[in-house]
Formats: C-alpha cells, sequence, structure tokens
C-alpha cells in the first residue's frame, strides 16, 4: 500500500515528536525576556526605593527636633522641667527580590501552543530606631553652663543678624571702665523696662553698624613675648622646630622670642588688625579679666556710630536660660516694642519678640514648627525673623549636645 507507506514519515515528521523544537526555542527566548526584564525592573525599583527612604528618615529626625525643641519650650512656659531626646542612630534594611516563572502546554491537534509567563517584584524595609534620653551629668552641666563667646561669633560670622543674636543669646551688658572695671549691669529683660529699653537701643545700634559693614566681630590677634632680651637671634632650624615662633629683633640690638597668638572676641566700630601689638595685648588682657561667656565690645567715640560709645561686654546666657527667655515671652514676661535711639541711623522697625511662640487653641494653617501640649498649640510664629530665630535656637542645642554616644541609655524600636 504505497499511500500508507508515503504518508507515515510525513505523519512522523509533522507529529507530536516535532512540535518542542519550535517551543523550546520560545520558551527560551521568553525565559531570557524574563530575566531581563527582572533584573531591569529589580534596578528601576532599588535605587528609588532606598533614596526615598533616606530623605523620608532625615525629614522625620529634623521634624522631631524640631518638635522637642518646641515642646520644651511649652514645658518652660507652664512651669514644667525640660526633658531632650535624640535619635541616636536610624539602621534600616532594605530587601529587593524578583521573581519570574515560565509554564507551557503543548496541545495536538487544532488547538494551540500554550505559554505563560509570570514576573514580579517586592521590596521590604526593616527599620531599627535607636532613641536616647539625654540624661547625666555631663549633659546637664553643658546645659546649665553659659554659652562660650565662640557661640555668638558662629552665628554672627555666618551673616545671622546682630540684633537678633544678642537678644537671644546675652541676659544684659555689663559696662566697664577702660581698666576692666565694674561699672553698672544693663538688663536684657522685659519686667526692667528702663533697663530692657537700654539693651535694646544698644543691641539695635550695633545692628545698624552691621548693616552699614562697620561692626568688626573678631577675635584679636598679637604677639605674646616668651624670651626677652636674647643677644643672638634663635636658628631657623630651632624656630621650625618650636612652632609659631619668631624671633624680633629690638632697637638695641637683642631678639625677643615671641608667639603668634589668638586672644578673645572682639566687637567693635573699628579693625581690630590696626591695633598696636601693644594694643591688642592691652585689650586682650582685660578682656581674660571676665569669664569666658563674656563678649568684649568696645564702641569708640571717634570711629563710626561713636555718638554711642560704650566700653564692656555682653554676658552670654546658657542654653537652659536661652529657653527659658523664649518660654517666659509667651506669656509671664512678653516682650514689647522699643523705638530706636536718635542717634541709631537706618530705618525699619525692630520685631518685638526675639523669638515668638504663638499659644492657639487650633493648629495654624502654615508650615511653620508646630507641638501641642496640655491641649494647646505652640507654634513658630510664620515671619522669617522667628523663623531664622528658631534655627539658631536648634544650632545652639547642637552646639550644647554635641556628640550622644555617652550620654543617657539609649532605647531600641524596631519595626
Amino acid at each position: 500500500m504505497p499511500v500508507t507507506t508515503t504518508d507515515a514519515p510525513a505523519r512522523r515528521h509533522q507529529g507530536v515528536g516535532a512540535a518542542p523544537q519550535p517551543l523550546l526555542w520560545r520558551g527560551l527566548a521568553a525565559a531570557t525576556l524574563a530575566v531581563l526584564l527582572a533584573v531591569l525592573l529589580a534596578a528601576c525599583a532599588g535605587p528609588p526605593a532606598l533614596r526615598q527612604s533616606v530623605l523620608n528618615y532625615d525629614e522625620t529626625t529634623s521634624t522631631l527636633d524640631q518638635e522637642l525643641m518646641l515642646l520644651n519650650i511649652a514645658r518652660i512656659s507652664q512651669g514644667g522641667n525640660p526633658h531632650f531626646t535624640v535619635t541616636g542612630s536610624i539602621a534600616a534594611t532594605f530587601d529587593f527580590s524578583t521573581n519570574t516563572g515560565l509554564g507551557g502546554t503543548i496541545t495536538q491537534g487544532g488547538g494551540g501552543n500554550l505559554l505563560n509567563l509570570s514576573l514580579g517584584s517586592s521590596a521590604s524595609e526593616n527599620p531599627t530606631f535607636q532613641i536616647i534620653p539625654v540624661t547625666g551629668q555631663d549633659f546637664t552641666r553643658r546645659l546649665v553652663s553659659p554659652l562660650p563667646e565662640e557661640a555668638l561669633s558662629t552665628l554672627v560670622f555666618q551673616g545671622d543678624n546682630f540684633e537678633q543674636v544678642a537678644r537671644l543669646l546675652a541676659s544684659g551688658i555689663e559696662v566697664q571702665q577702660r581698666n576692666g572695671h565694674f561699672d553698672r549691669f544693663i538688663l536684657n529683660d522685659p519686667s526692667v523696662p528702663d533697663e530692657y529699653m537700654r539693651f535694646r537701643r544698644i543691641v539695635m545700634h550695633l545692628a545698624w553698624l552691621q548693616q552699614r559693614r562697620e561692626l568688626f566681630v573678631s577675635t584679636l590677634r598679637f604677639d605674646r613675648t616668651l624670651l626677652a632680651g636674647l643677644k643672638n637671634a634663635p636658628s631657623v632650624e630651632d624656630l621650625f622646630r618650636a612652632g609659631g615662633l619668631s624671633a624680633r629683633r629690638k632697637a638695641d640690638g637683642s631678639y625677643d622670642l615671641v608667639e603668634a597668638t589668638l586672644g578673645r572676641l572682639l566687637i567693635s566700630n573699628y579693625d581690630p588688625r590696626a591695633l598696636s601689638n601693644e594694643e591688642a595685648l592691652a585689650l586682650n588682657d582685660v578682656a581674660q579679666g571676665n569669664p569666658k561667656n563674656f563678649a568684649m565690645v568696645d564702641i569708640r567715640a571717634d570711629r563710626p556710630g561713636g555718638a554711642m560709645p560704650l566700653f564692656g561686654a555682653f554676658k552670654l546666657r546658657s542654653l537652659i536660660e536661652v529657653l527659658g527667655a523664649v518660654g517666659r515671652g509667651i506669656e509671664a514676661a512678653p516682650e514689647h516694642d522699643v523705638a530706636r535711639d536718635p542717634r541709631t541711623g537706618g530705618g525699619g522697625v525692630s520685631p518685638r519678640s526675639t523669638l515668638a511662640i504663638l499659644r492657639s487653641d487650633a493648629a495654624p494653617a502654615d508650615d511653620a514648627p508646630v507641638v501641642r501640649y496640655r491641649g494647646r498649640f505652640y507654634s513658630v510664629a510664620d515671619t522669617p525673623w522667628d523663623r531664622a530665630g528658631f534655627f539658631m535656637l536648634n544650632l545652639l542645642f547642637q552646639f550644647s549636645v554635641s556628640d550622644v554616644s555617652n550620654i543617657g541609655i539609649p532605647i531600641t524600636i524596631s519595626k
């Protein structure tokens, strides 16, 4: 039967045994495509998720710091005790995974060959927070210790308004004689109206000089004599080994061994670099008679703004005193408007409050920092002046707290 013998090979060629060949290639191609898609999906999903998580954590910790600062101001304003907590660390484990699947169904006859492809990706995040109650003798000492003069200079050097810095940091001005002897003290306290007015007028005057670029806030520099009357000049090798030393020849031919020295802070209406070495050294000796939280001020009558001369020092508060002054300003001792002295030029109005904290029954509509305490909302007034003051306050806290690795017992929370 020739038909039977000729048809059999054809059926074997077209039958079930021949179907897997093209199906195999299609399966391999699909599997390769699935792997590539999985890799691309993981590559696309991973970095954006990580980036957004890092930004969210940073925003959250920043907001917490602001709210805790406000909370402590609210506590103090109500006669409560401040308590500080910081986020020590955030450790987050990110797990990005992809899965692919390839399934096939082979049919014979009129049915088609079917391939099923599944592709998926997942991401998980497991954060661990370390919260540190800031307590202990070391932190308490830093909290109640007066701020050093570097706190004032740091804020002024970065361009902050001198009036706002002085009103926030200083408890008053000690007026001194040129030899450093005490004359009188001018309180920065609205509950003492006369002294408060004089203090405000002085800092407005200095801020006016700052606007005119005629206020200098700098460190005194001078050469201090270590050895005097040397017959021979020290060798270059000896001076190099000593570091920072130099030899100065005097009129009689002898030499003095001197050291370039950075002294105390000076706020003035003249460039202290124009002072002679003897003048700078004498001023520094007077400044050294003051504690470290006294920032010397020397406004001379023969220099710009000299119509309101002043010699003395700003006495700086501790961080807890700064918070207390801001807290009392909410209700117990609110600040009031002060007109500038006629001897002070310029225009504009000095803000009434050093840092205005508003208290209300409803949350404010703006995006200023806000916290709820005892059923009331405390928020920073939504003005550039008050936002800048609150930023300074947070900088002062960082300046005081610094390293918290050995402060308090950390509380670890895992999610």
